[in-house]
């Protein structure tokens, strides 16, 4: 096991109607910019609620956080951050207003020229203005970590950020929220949370036996449920299991002492970025042709993972790989994911080349757990995913 460092300061509230807490967490004296997306929370009840909680708090809302949250609408929201005095930020939505509220949370105190560098420059937050999250869509894991991705459409570009500074200080997780999340989101969260533990897990061995049970067992819990939320989203008990799966996946605690890959990550991010795919729907496409091109360096954990997860014990080492493989996408397909660039664009002809040359443009020259996966290899890999 790897040598590591581990702090998590997120205070987690999970559970039925927990969202009244929110009086009980934002100082009295706070100014909150409460931001959230596309409105649907005023239909499922959960602004009311938070509405209530907030009544005695000076609030001022910001709504219209996109699905990837836009630099240029980060932009307005920072405006009245500065127009208002706000001293508070409160994040109402899924991994999308959260990461743009980290963003906000940077930028907001940031002294540079302009807050895109923080992305382009790789800047890390030491401390940004403080913010908690009311969690309504469970995938991404952003109410308990410190990192945000951040789209810049007039460049076509998704960039990561983080830092210390930009853990929320509570995170409030009630899983009857996702009773109003459509299928399709359902579906996405299932697969981005999956992903998220992969990318942490399908390296190589290195003797981390309870990091390797950690993620096996959000793995395990991920497929066992999938079928449950899907079919009743009603199901408490499901939707709770889901629910804290997903923030288990990237809260920082299954990559420690092991190495970790996320390769997949940038490669997906650069089709969204280019044809507007669902993230999740982009990480289902990378994920089987990375495995399948970088197999000899991954094949010892893939087999682990047949065993393990998927309960495949005939074959050698090799086909178990193999298995593990097939297992993963047919996972997706029965989530109703296409695997296939193809199947989301037939403007497909020239992606692999034009990724591999933003990333040499960008000085990404060696992605993955051994930084071998150069722009060369990352072309090969998306042509393999056409």
């Amino acid at each position: 096991m790897n040598n590591f460092d581990f702090k998590n300061p997120t205070k987690i509230i999970f559970g039925k109607d927990t969202i009244e807490k929110l009086k009980e967490e934002i100082p009295a004296n706070a100014k909150v910019l409460m931001l959230y997306g596309g409105g649907s929370i005023k239909k499922n009840g959960i602004y009311d609620q938070v509405k209530t909680a907030l009544a005695k708090i000076d609030t001022v809302e910001f709504g219209g956080i996109p699905a990837n949250p836009e630099y240029a609408v980060l932009m307005q929201a920072l405006k009245v951050i500065k127009e208002e005095n706000i001293n508070y930020l409160l994040a109402v939505g899924g991994g999308s207003v959260i990461d743009g509220t980290k963003f906000l949370s940077a930028a907001a105190v940031y002294d540079g020229d302009t807050p895109w560098e923080i992305l382009t420059k790789n800047i890390r937050t030491a401390k940004g203005m403080p913010f908690g999250t009311v969690l309504t869509l469970p995938a991404t894991g952003s109410e308990m970590n410190s990192g945000a991705v951040i789209t810049r459409a007039e460049t076509k570009e998704k960039l990561a950020m983080g830092g210390p500074g930009l853990f929320p200080e509570f995170s409030i997780l009630d899983p009857k929220v996702i009773t109003s999340i459509p299928e399709r989101q359902l579906v996405n969260g299932i697969t981005d949370a999956f992903t998220h533990v992969l990318e942490q897990y399908m390296t190589y061995p290195v003797g981390a036996l309870l990091q390797d049970r950690f993620a096996e067992s959000i793995l395990q819990t991920l497929i066992e449920v999938a079928p449950k939320v899907l079919k009743d989203p009603a199901d408490y008990n499901a939707a709770a299991n889901f629910m804290w799966s997903c923030t288990m996946a990237l809260n920082g605690l299954i990559q420690k002492g092991v190495p970790t890959d996320w390769a997949i990550h940038a490669m997906g991010h650069e089709l969204t970025a280019l044809f507007g795919i669902d993230h999740a729907r982009t990480l289902a496409v990378i994920a089987p042709s990375h495995y399948k091109f970088n197999f000899e360096d991954k094949k010892e954990k893939l087999a682990q993972y047949a065993e393990r997860v998927w309960n495949i014990s005939e074959g050698s080492i090799d086909d178990k790989a193999y298995a593990a493989i097939e297992k993963t996408e047919g996972f997706f397909k029965e989530l109703g994911i296409d695997t296939k660039l193809s199947d989301y664009t037939k403007d497909y002809e020239g992606t692999a080349e034009k990724i591999a040359e933003r990333f040499t443009n960008r000085g990404w020259l060696g992605l993955g757990e051994h930084q071998s996966l150069s722009p060369d290899k990352v072309e090969k890999i998306v042509k393999m995913a056409y």
